[in-house]
């Protein structure tokens, strides 16, 4: 199974808007991807509250894997798009 480790680029790491962006994120990818932080237990990265339940603040390592076809691409877009600092985008 692919596996990432991202850093979280939102200041306010994944909570309110940086989380929900995350999330729809991950839910447009076409394989099912999980999170967590590093020795923590993965949670599904389309759930809102799982995401949440991190408490995964800026600046933290998460590690997000993935299975089937296309789970590296899903992968390298999300570490791409998690280190983003989205409270600055629209």
């Amino acid at each position: 199974m692919p596996e990432r480790t991202a850093v979280v680029g939102s200041s306010v790491g994944l909570h309110a808007r940086p989380a929900a962006m995350f999330v729809q994120a991950a839910a447009a990818q076409p394989v099912k991807v999980t999170i967590c932080k590093p020795g923590g237990t993965p949670v599904d990265a389309r759930s809102i509250l799982s995401v949440l339940a991190l408490d995964a603040r800026g600046g933290d390592q998460i590690l997000l894997a993935a299975e089937g076809d296309g789970a590296d691409a899903a992968l390298d877009y999300l570490v791409e798009f998690v280190g983003r600092d989205l409270d600055k985008e629209e």
